[in-house]
């Protein structure tokens, strides 16, 4: 067994060939710190902070790394991190509180978890990686007895531009979050790079998310180092059971799994 895996408390997906676990050691820490830096900066070309082939920032050392290892290969190959309020008291706040004023989220009653930097391996897309980690942060969340889930998703541009009018006409009632949660976006998409029609779609993890009962709250954050627009969601646990969640997530992210997450 993995060193990591004996030291923590471990996530068994059962799919034998993947591991989910939260990383206990700075060696697999930094395994993830690479493979997301190989998916945003070597395949999404993002402009990162960190030049030496690790996707770092002054969050990571306040979050638990959820990754999923191969048994075939022992590489790690999906990840995503998770920062509490008591891990973002000690940050300097959330990392969507840098695109976001998250006044009224703040107020919630009940514990945050924001979840950001997911990936998976561009080797190992198909749907089961990302089934097996989200399966995992279920269980993290709803046994830790955390309230909401809140993050940033990302959507990416079209050949055109930002559809963000055709991305809220396409959003239910129920898929806005309640009006006195809405927040107000740090730096909204320029005007000039709009554009009239949906070239892209809803990304897959964010439809994910919807579905679960996630709300969009508020207009999108203009991510220029990323080449993205930023939503923020929050999604009440309230109501949710962790077996359910798994089966969900094994069942539809074997349909819809890519390297998009929370960033």
């Amino acid at each position: 067994m993995h060193p990591d895996v004996s030291a923590s408390h471990s996530f068994v997906s059962g799919l034998r060939r993947y591991e989910a676990f939260i990383a206990m050691s700075e060696a697999t820490v930094n395994e993830a710190l690479a493979l997301r830096y190989r998916v945003f900066a070597g395949e999404m070309g993002a402009r990162l902070k960190s030049e030496d082939g690790f996707d770092r920032d002054r969050f990571d050392p306040f979050c638990d790394h959820l990754v999923v290892r191969d048994h075939h290969t022992g590489k790690i190959v999906g990840c995503t991190r998770l920062l509490s309020e008591r891990g973002a008291e000690r940050a300097g706040g959330f990392y969507s509180e840098q695109e976001f004023d998250l006044g009224a989220v703040r107020q919630l009653p009940g514990k945050l978890l924001e979840v950001g930097r997911t990936c998976v391996d561009r080797n190992s897309r198909g749907g089961i990686v990302l089934a097996v980690l989200w399966s995992a942060l279920s269980d993290y969340a709803l046994k830790r007895g955390f309230s909401y889930l809140m993050g940033c998703a990302s959507i990416p541009p079209g050949p055109n531009g930002f559809a963000v009018e055709a991305f809220y006409r396409k959003l239910r009632p129920e898929q806005q979050g309640p009006a006195w949660l809405t927040v107000s976006s740090r730096r909204p998409v320029p005007k000039e790079f709009h554009c009239a029609r949906d070239e892209c779609g809803v990304p897959p993890l964010l439809e994910t998310y919807l579905r679960l009962g996630a709300w969009v709250c508020g207009d999108p954050y203009w991510d220029e180092d990323f080449n993205c627009m930023d939503v923020f969601i929050l999604l009440p646990l309230a109501n949710l059971q962790g077996r359910y969640v798994r089966r969900f997530f094994e069942g539809h992210a074997q349909a819809h799994g890519l390297a998009e997450g929370l960033s």
